[in-house]
């Protein structure tokens, strides 16, 4: 069993990774980061730097909890997280959220909607911290 985080690098990724290794201290548990593509350019900004994934992994570390790090490549993002998810016999899987337009939602789909409704486990769906934020 493990704690699965659903890493996208933006505004609320560090809140979703502090919250996904509390889980998994919490839960005495392995965690499993995964940071899908769907490899349509060379360079996708919501594809994880080495640097930021080595920096995870050591804060993971110096916490006790055991990081695997899975970056499948797949045109339908929610179902590569999900699958991963089943593999792993996942307890719970967090994952960052932010603000969409109603018009982006449609157009886009929603990675993060499609997970929470079609996973097997729970998920811990979390926003950037908003202290400071104005309005």
């Amino acid at each position: 069993m493990t704690v699965l985080l659903a890493h996208t690098p933006h505004a609320s990724a560090e809140a979703a990774f502090e919250s996904a290794l509390e889980q998994a201290i919490f839960r005495d548990t392995d965690l499993v980061l995964v940071n899908a593509t769907k490899g349509e350019t060379l360079v996708d900004p919501k594809y994880a730097t080495d640097e930021a994934l080595t920096e995870f992994s050591q804060r993971a570390a110096g916490r006790g909890v055991g990081l695997s790090i899975e970056r499948p490549v797949d045109a339908d993002i929610a179902a590569a997280v999900l699958t991963v998810a089943g593999r792993y016999d996942t307890d719970l899987i967090v994952l960052g959220v932010r603000h969409r337009s109603a018009v982006g939602k449609f157009l886009l789909g929603s990675v993060a909607q499609r997970i929470i409704l079609d996973a097997d486990c729970p998920v811990l769906a979390v926003k950037a911290d908003t202290i400071g934020a104005v309005g």
